[in-house]
C-alpha cells in the first residue's frame, strides 16, 4: 500500500508544479475543478456504480464538508492563529492560493485538518442518512437522499450571517468573543459562506482525486469490493449467500459521503467560489450523477474520464456562447442515445483489449 501511496503523492505534486509551469491562472483553476469533480464521480461511484443504488443527495455531502471545513479555516483560523487567512499575496504572478507551495507553512496543515473535518462530519451524516435509507431500494432510495439534499439546502438557508468586521471591531476580535458553539450557525445562510480563505491548490485537488481513484481501485479488488458487485447484480442472492447487504451498502454511503466532504472543502476553499446553498442542490447532485452514468456505472477509470469531458465541454464550446448549453445537453443526449452503458461500460480502461494486448506486448518485448 506505501508504493501506490507515494505515486499518488508524486502524482499530485507533478500536477501542481507541472500546471504552475504551463498554465495561466484560469486554466489552473480549471484544472484544479477537473480534480474536484474526479473525487465527487469517483466517490459516487462506490454508491451508484458498485453497489447498484440510485444516491441522488450526493451535492449534499459536498455542501456539508465544504461548510464544515470553511467553518475550520475561518472561524478556527481566527480562534487558534488570531487571522481568518493565514496567507496573502501572489507568487509567480498567481493567486497565492492557486500556486502556493504545499507543506510550507502552518496554514498548509490547518487545512489539511479542515479537511478531514469536513470529510468525517460528511460521512458521520451519511451513516445517520444511509443506516434507514438503505434498507430501501430502487426509486424509494432517490426519493429519501434527494430528499436529504434538500434538508441541508433549507437548514444552510437559516443559518445567520457570516461574523466579520463591524461596529468598530475587527472579524477577528467579534470571532473571539462569539461563543464557540455559535459558529457553526453563522454561515451566511441564503447569501452564501464568502471570504473563505483560500487554500485549495493543484496539489491538494489532485491529491485528493489519486487519493479517492487508489481507494476506489483497492476497495472493487477486495473482499468487500466482491461483495458490493454481488448486491449489485443480484440482492436476493447475496442475501442467500449469507451477505449483509445493509451493512455493505452503508459502509459504501459512508465511505462515498467522506470523499464528498472533502471535495466539498476543497471546492469551498478554491479561488472565485463562495459557498453557497445551491450548492447542497438537487442540480449540482444531477450534474455528478451525469458524471457517473457517462462514464460507465462500476468503472472507477471511465467515472475519472467522464468528470474530464463534462468539466471541459462547457469550456470548449464557449465560441458559441449562445448555443453552448444546448450543445453541451444534446452532446450528453446523444451519448446516453448511443452507448447507455456509458464510455466504458462496466470495465476499466486498463481491461480494454487494445490496451491488454499494447501491455502484452511491452512485457512480450521486455
Amino acid at each position: 500500500m506505501v508504493w501506490p501511496l507515494a505515486a499518488a503523492l508524486v502524482y499530485a505534486l507533478v500536477v501542481h508544479f507541472g500546471g504552475r509551469t504551463v498554465l495561466d491562472p484560469y486554466y489552473a483553476i480549471l484544472l484544479v475543478t477537473i480534480g474536484i469533480n474526479i473525487t465527487l464521480a469517483v466517490s459516487l461511484n462506490m454508491v451508484n456504480g458498485f453497489t447498484g443504488q440510485f444516491s441522488m443527495g450526493h451535492a449534499g455531502f459536498l455542501a456539508v464538508g465544504g461548510y464544515a471545513c470553511g467553518i475550520v479555516t475561518y472561524y478556527g483560523s481566527a480562534k487558534v492563529f488570531g487571522s481568518t487567512a493565514m496567507r496573502q499575496g501572489q507568487l509567480c504572478g498567481m493567486p497565492l492560493e492557486t500556486a502556493g507551495l504545499p507543506f510550507l507553512g502552518g496554514g498548509e496543515w490547518f487545512f489539511l485538518l479542515a479537511l478531514l473535518v469536513g470529510g468525517l462530519v460528511a460521512a458521520g451524516l451519511g451513516y445517520i442518512v444511509g443506516l434507514p435509507s438503505l434498507r430501501l431500494r430502487g426509486d424509494y432510495l432517490a426519493i429519501v437522499t434527494l430528499g436529504f439534499g434538500e434538508i441541508v439546502r433549507v437548514v444552510i438557508q437559516q443559518s445567520g450571517k457570516v461574523i466579520k468586521a463591524g461596529g468598530g471591531k475587527s472579524a477577528e476580535q467579534l470571532i473571539r468573543d462569539a461563543p464557540l458553539y455559535t459558529l457553526p450557525g453563522s454561515v451566511g445562510g441564503s447569501l452564501g459562506f464568502d471570504n473563505l480563505p483560500k487554500y485549495t491548490s493543484l496539489f491538494w485537488a489532485h491529491l485528493a482525486a489519486a487519493a479517492t481513484v487508489l481507494v476506489a481501485y483497492r476497495l472493487k479488488s477486495s473482499t468487500y469490493g466482491r461483495a458490493f458487485l454481488s448486491i449489485r447484480e443480484d440482492e436476493v442472492a447475496a442475501e442467500a449467500m449469507g451477505v449483509n447487504t445493509t451493512k455493505f451498502k452503508v459502509r459504501a454511503f459512508v465511505l462515498a459521503a467522506f470523499f464528498a466532504g472533502v471535495a466539498g472543502g476543497l471546492y469551498g476553499s478554491t479561488l472565485g467560489v463562495a459557498l453557497s446553498p445551491v450548492d447542497a442542490g438537487f442540480q449540482k447532485s444531477f450534474d455528478i450523477i451525469i458524471m457517473v452514468v457517462l462514464g460507465g456505472l462500476g468503472s472507477i477509470s471511465g467515472a475519472v474520464v467522464a468528470a474530464v469531458v463534462v468539466t471541459l465541454l462547457p469550456e470548449w464550446l464557449r465560441g458559441v456562447a449562445e448555443y453552448r448549453m444546448i450543445i453541451y445537453a444534446l452532446t450528453l443526449i446523444l451519448l446516453m442515445i448511443f452507448r447507455p452503458q456509458g464510455l466504458l461500460g462496466v470495465r476499466e480502461a486498463w481491461e480494454m483489449p487494445l490496451l491488454r494486448k499494447w501491455m502484452g506486448g511491452k512485457r512480450g518485448g521486455t
